[in-house]
């Protein structure tokens, strides 16, 4: 196996705010209809920053039929163990490896990986401590003697960050390769990344690759409302009147193979991961650039990776939280790698929310349905192009893809930015 290896996509599975599958979640975006709206886990009354892109109603054992599982997981965890499940169920992996002999089979789990990129720590990863700190009261002798009594004892297993990537393994057998990744909002990129990497390294010949997080809880919304990253009303990317973003919380999975083993076992290819970079800007946790450098440099690093020109790019799925610096940023990073020719810019996040972690991956999914398609879904929440941005292709009708080829943009803090290229497989829609 060398770096040419192609890295084919043969499964998927999303959940969001928007719906529970691909094709679902684009026809909304296309219908311009957004899934925000006020949060229900919790009373807002009274909240500043009471929107977010919540999945409603959410049963989690219609998402994973394990209920034992359920007491050893979070909600973030449910979401990446279900987009997996599902993009493991389309690329056919069980009925392949279950109808091969037994040592076969084992060589089989042994070369299929798992790559997960998940948020951090939560605020209500500590809430099970709250109660006996209060009634504590500064005394932590007697915080240390009750702890065992007051705490679940499940509450470490709980929390751990890779609880998605060890399930994942224990429920299918899979037994190859692995990461578990926590780089903010680039994290699911970064996985995509890194899987395609290690497909062409030939440390593994397919691999589940997840992005996840749940980022929607009190104490998340009320700082990143402090910071000044929220907004009142809607996400609106690149618009002349943004004012911010909104989180929401999803999954999305993808499997991912070289090409020569997705053939000889008669998979279905969906696409194609052409190349990825990651780069970070180094000036801060919340700095971002204005002449957006570290965005440009992952975008250059992913051509370079992908071994195409910036001219072969048919459509961009920009990372557009509705930031006004960071939207600014990232259209002159845009500027810088493709000039005024660049191709038709979207953006999904205004739909059904920041999802963070998950968001690349989500992105990268709806990317590969625009690019079936032949579609470039407009930005609905759009009301009016940021003057300041020039002649910046973003707009709130479709357009059309100038080619097979997208280049979905992430970001995140500490000024981190990913890239990801990936191509349509003719006829897979």
């Amino acid at each position: 196996m060398t770096d040419r290896t192609r890295v084919v996509i043969t499964g998927r599975g999303v959940i969001c705010a928007a719906g529970t599958e691909p094709n679902a979640i684009w026809r909304s975006l296309c219908a311009g209809r957004s899934s925000v709206g006020r949060v229900q886990q919790w009373d807002t009354t009274g909240w500043p920053r009471p929107l977010a892109g919540e999945i409603r109603d959410l049963d989690p054992r219609a998402l994973v039929a394990d209920r034992k599982l359920h007491k050893l997981v979070q909600r973030t965890d449910l979401l990446g163990l279900y987009s997996a499940g599902r993009a493991i169920a389309e690329a056919g992996l069980l009925p392949h490896r279950d109808a091969l002999a037994a040592a076969a089979a084992q060589a089989f789990n042994d070369r299929t990986g798992i790559y997960v990129g998940c948020g951090g720590a939560s605020y209500h990863n500590q809430y099970d401590f709250l109660p006996l700190l209060g009634a504590a009261a500064g005394d932590l002798r007697r915080f240390g003697r009750e702890l065992t009594a007051t705490v679940n004892p499940m509450w470490l297993l709980r929390v751990l960050p890779n609880n998605v990537l060890c399930h994942l393994g224990i429920r299918y057998g899979f037994t190859g390769a692995n990461a578990c990744l926590t780089t903010h909002s680039v994290s699911g990129l970064l996985a995509l990344t890194e899987a395609a990497a290690a497909l062409r390294a030939g440390e593994a010949e397919r691999a589940v690759v997840v992005g996840h997080d749940a980022p929607i809880e009190p104490e998340g919304i009320l700082y990143y409302h402090r910071l000044g990253l929220l907004t009142a009303d809607a996400v609106r990317p690149f618009d002349a009147e943004r004012s911010g973003t909104l989180l929401g919380e999803g999954a999305t999975a993808l499997v991912v193979e070289a090409e020569a083993e997705a053939v000889a076992r008669g998979a279905r290819i969906l696409g194609e991961v052409l190349g990825g970079a990651c780069t970070t800007e180094a000036q801060g946790p919340l700095a971002v650039r204005d002449d957006g450098d570290g965005a440009a440099r992952a975008i250059d690093c992913a051509l370079a990776d992908a071994g195409i020109a910036a001219a072969a790019v048919g459509m961009i799925v920009a990372h557009g939280n509705g930031g006004r610096q960071s939207d600014a940023a990232e259209a002159a990073a845009i500027r810088r790698v493709f000039g005024a020719a660049a191709p038709p810019v979207t953006a999904y996040k205004w739909a059904f929310g920041h999802t963070l972690a998950a968001s690349g991956m989500i992105d990268t999914v709806l990317a590969l349905e625009s690019l079936q398609a032949g579609v470039v879904p407009g930005i609905a929440t759009l009301r009016r192009c940021d003057p300041a941005l020039g002649d910046f292709p973003v707009s709130a009708t479709a357009g059309i893809p100038r080619s097979d080829v997208a280049l979905v943009i992430g970001r995140g803090f500490a000024g981190t930015a990913a890239a990801v290229l990936v191509r349509a497989q003719p006829g897979a829609r």
